[in-house]
């Protein structure tokens, strides 16, 4: 939940910080910030603050200076003890502060017992760029969390998972102690590794744990004491040491940011300077999710996540473009390549045509170097898969799809099987969701919304669209099949004349006839490459796929009796179109025009 306009920061304030524009905070930017959420202890050693402060303010330097182009974002519960400190070196920084509220802050309060934290809470409150309150856990009341015991227990588990979820790296001040305090900081630190924090978690979400490589497990340690008994740090760690603690077998600690890791956020920077570079085309011409007429009655969070599906929808869009101009012309190419050759060969044995043969192979290898130095072919795969997993985030907010006890967001298992370099199309998702994934929104007009945009009938929605793409995949592959089919007789028909006229063909007929068959040869198989790297056949099965498993919804859906069998079959359709996208990346990062096309076919 929002605060109120007059306990925001100024406009003017937040664009006086020095950082990019971003989505946090109501910006308009582009920028996809790099977020660090805060859990540590309540209870620091007075003595220790002034080195843990000074190896905050590091990291948080360090980050800006390594990632100009995102900006830096700091989440915080505004807690006693360590969410403050953190809280206040971000500040003094001009680093943009979130802050997710467990629960309702007049209740919330009641942990506050001195004065001057108080005090500094509401100053902090008052300073944030964004603030969220989270919802009631299933099962409780405002009553039953208004005293200590279990039920608010449960407010500070679900902070730690929602800050888990919802951050790039959890910056822990912590002693290194696992325990069983539910939301306590040992067990905040093994959810964000482990997706497992007993007395929260249900056993469904442990049994339905992923093994694969996760990006999403980043700590950065510093080690403190506590100022109580027995408060000394665990064995062979040291109050005020640092690392870099992930799930990496080889190296769980390092002083350095680990490589996988460093290259997700690398690709995520890529994407933000594009979206920069291009913004201005964004604004004017990307498709929106979220329409004026629709903005003021569905959940205002949708905005930040339409704000990125714009961004990633005309960047797939624009490098989709440059990938099949990559292919025509090389295409081309190789066909004058070929035509070359033929000429030398068959008609007319001259230097020029070879210098012409090695100048268009040269020409064309340029090109495909060029493409692939640039990424084009990378980042129009990520980017649409990246457009197309806001699409299903985006649908199932505003539909209500994700309400209720969560320890799962619709990030946390896209793409979770595959290649860990993509784990940077989940950061950017978890920073898209995060306002939507704090709230519990659940009214018709979102469901009503999603049914007409996302699902439609025939002629609308994504299922019109499957449709209508199916079709013209056909038609073009079918066109391709004709002309290929008929190259070939051709090609057949002048060898069979040339076999049984061999011997009574003069040289004039002759020639033509071998250099007709080449030319046949050479236009099929450059053909046949042109669609084997547009991927026609796979993608005719794809929207196959697509629209019979929409078509499959809309009739479960026009036939449930009420809205919660509705937003079933909703997560259903979801689940089945992030699986479709994982297979269909993976299937095209194998197509990649490259220098080896134009071996084999000149």
């Amino acid at each position: 939940m929002d605060l109120p306009q007059s306990q925001l920061p100024s406009q003017s304030h937040l664009q006086s910080q020095s950082q990019p524009q971003t989505v946090v905070g109501g910006q308009t930017g582009l920028a996809i910030p790099l977020i660090i959420a805060v859990t540590g202890h309540r209870d620091l050693v007075p003595e220790e603050i002034p080195l843990i402060r000074r190896r905050v303010s590091k990291l948080l330097l360090d980050l800006q200076k390594d990632y100009p182009d995102r900006g830096v974002s700091v989440m915080s519960a505004l807690a006693e003890g360590a969410d403050q400190l953190v809280a206040n070196e971000a500040l003094r920084l001009d680093i943009p502060l979130i802050v997710p509220l467990p629960m309702p802050k007049a209740l919330y309060l009641k942990d506050f017992d001195n004065a001057e934290v108080r005090e500094n809470f509401e100053r902090l409150l008052s300073q944030a760029a964004e603030v969220y309150e989270l919802p009631l856990t299933e099962g409780h009341s405002l009553e039953s969390i208004s005293t200590y015991g279990d039920g608010r227990d449960q407010q500070y588990a679900q902070l730690g998972v929602f800050v888990c979820a919802h951050c790039h790296i959890l910056l822990a001040l912590w002693d290194g102690k696992y325990n069983e305090k539910l939301g306590g900081t040992g067990q905040v630190v093994r959810f964000h590794h482990d997706d497992i924090m007993p007395g929260y978690t249900k056993e469904s979400a442990a049994s339905g744990l992923i093994l694969a490589d996760d990006e999403s497990d980043l700590v950065y340690h510093i080690v403190c004491s506590r100022d109580c008994q027995d408060g000394q740090p665990e064995a062979l760690l040291t109050a005020g040491d640092y690392w870099w603690f992930s799930l990496d077998e080889k190296e769980p600690r390092s002083k350095q940011l680990p490589e996988s890791h460093r290259r997700v956020f690398q690709y995520t920077s890529e994407f933000s300077a594009d979206a920069l570079m291009y913004a201005d085309n964004i604004q004017n011409s990307a498709y929106p999710l979220l329409d004026e007429q629709n903005r003021a009655t569905l959940p205002p969070g949708l905005g930040d996540i339409d704000h990125i599906y714009r961004a990633a929808d005309w960047l797939a869009g624009h490098f989709q473009s440059r990938v099949l101009l990559t292919l025509k012309v090389t295409h081309l190419l190789a066909i004058l390549m070929g035509l070359m050759y033929i000429a030398y060969s068959d008609l007319l044995p001259i230097q020029q045509f070879l210098y012409a043969f090695l100048s268009f192979f040269l020409i064309a290898s340029a090109i495909l170097t060029y493409s692939k130095r640039r990424a084009w072919h990378r980042k129009y795969l990520d980017y649409r898969t990246l457009a197309e997993g806001l699409r299903v985030q985006f649908y199932w907010a505003a539909a209500g799809v994700m309400k209720g006890h969560k320890s799962k967001y619709t990030h946390d298992t896209f793409l979770q099987t595959q290649d860990p370099d993509l784990g940077w199309i989940r950061n950017v998702m978890r920073i898209s969701g995060t306002e939507c994934d704090a709230s519990n929104y659940s009214e018709p007009a979102g469901l009503e919304f999603t049914l007409s945009e996302w699902l439609g009938d025939y002629d609308t929605g994504q299922l019109g669209y499957f449709r209508r793409k199916g079709a013209e995949c056909t038609k073009r592959y079918k066109r391709t099949e004709r002309l290929t089919t008929a190259a070939l007789w051709i090609g057949f028909a002048a060898i069979t004349f040339f076999v049984m006229m061999s011997a009574d063909l003069g040289e004039q007929v002759r020639d033509p006839l071998v250099i007709l068959m080449g030319i046949m040869l050479l236009f099929v198989g450059v053909w046949q490459s042109y669609s084997f790297g547009i991927a026609d056949a796979e993608l005719i099965k794809q929207y196959e796929f697509m629209y019979q498993i929409f078509c499959n919804a809309r009739r479960r859906i026009d036939s449930a009796v009420n809205d919660h069998e509705k937003r079933r079959v909703l997560q259903t359709l979801g689940d089945a179109a992030l699986g479709e996208h994982s297979q269909w990346i993976l299937m095209h990062r194998e197509r990649a025009p490259n220098q080896n096309d134009m071996f084999n076919m000149g």
